[in-house]
């Protein structure tokens, strides 16, 4: 029965590997992701960075004896090294559990701190795929990046929450006049400069500022950005932050907030995680649009578990 379940498993990645493989080839894509639970029975989401692989194991009820659970997960390592044809070395295996806390997504691991280079879309990005939860680079967002670079020639960008300053990089390389990264984590600054020096971009332009997101926007003069960058956490309760925020019950006014700070003819993106998020565009003093299903690459069809706004000035 076990052994049906592991053919079935091997036959269903092997399928997606030569689909998702070949448009990956063709769109010049070297990360994407190639499995996402796709088989009750095999709750693994599978990326491909370039050489490597990073599989993610959710944990859930799999009424397994600790005997049997080690034997599911070490012949299902066996089968996608044997589909993917990479090396142990090659393969990066990360339990994601759902905090009860429910703490930042951006939870170190642990204390190994190894990076590696990615591509893309001409440009380079550290990645790391043992030391957090997040490697460093949403590669569901590219499309949205793209987006972000073609209106960048000339104008000034304000990436709020940026992570390690994906978008950033990506404004930078269309040419934008100044681009202010913002986050409250040092480590992710640190991460964002690394990865806008490693594509070259050292100018007195780019500014990264570590700052309470809540707090800072409060304190930009209005019409002072041409385009806003905003990719809040789905929640947050970390001890720097003086409320505990929740995307939901908070999005009107930080969209609002945001807004208030764009050029007249100035755009935000806005994004977020959250499953159940219900945009109250009623109270939203811009025009909004859903590009959600228009920024959705070619590997996440069916499977993108975020939304994704264009939000314009009325």
């Amino acid at each position: 029965m076990f052994e049906d379940k592991l053919l079935m498993f091997e036959n269903r990645l092997k399928k997606v590997y030569r689909i998702l493989g070949k448009q990956a080839k063709q769109q010049k894509v070297s990360c994407f992701r190639l499995y996402d639970r796709d088989l009750p029975e095999f709750p693994l989401i599978i990326d491909i960075y370039e050489s490597e692989v990073q599989v993610t194991e959710y944990r859930s009820h799999h009424h397994l004896s600790p005997e049997e659970y080690d034997l599911w997960l070490d012949s299902s390592v066996e089968v996608i090294l044997k589909v993917l044809g990479k090396s142990p070395e090659e393969l990066h295996l990360k339990e994601r559990k759902r905090k009860e806390s429910r703490a930042d997504q951006y939870q170190k691991t642990d204390d190994q701190k190894e990076f590696i280079e990615v591509a893309e879309g001409g440009l380079k990005f550290y990645l790391n795929l043992n030391d957090y939860l997040d490697t460093g680079l949403f590669i569901d967002h590219r499309i949205t990046r793209e987006m972000v670079r073609k209106e960048s020639a000339g104008k000034k960008v304000l990436n709020l929450f940026c992570y390690t300053g994906a978008f950033s990089v990506y404004a930078a390389s269309g040419g934008a006049a100044e681009v202010i990264s913002v986050d409250l984590s040092n480590t992710y600054l640190a991460w964002a400069e690394r990865n806008m020096e490693l594509n070259g971009f050292l100018g007195d332009e780019y500014f990264f500022e570590r700052a309470d997101v809540l707090e800072y926007i409060h304190e930009i003069p209005p019409a002072s950005f041409d385009i806003i960058v905003l990719d809040p956490p789905t929640f947050s309760n970390s001890k720097a932050m003086k409320e505990v925020f929740e995307i939901q019950d908070m999005h009107v006014d930080l969209i609002n907030d945001c807004l208030s700070k764009l050029t007249p003819n100035g755009t935000l993106y806005f994004s977020t995680n959250f499953r159940k998020f219900i945009m109250e565009e009623e109270y939203i003093n811009g025009n909004v649009q859903n590009i959600t299903t228009s920024t959705t690459p070619f590997d996440f069809k069916g499977k993108l578990l975020r939304w994704c706004y264009k939000i314009q000035l009325k």
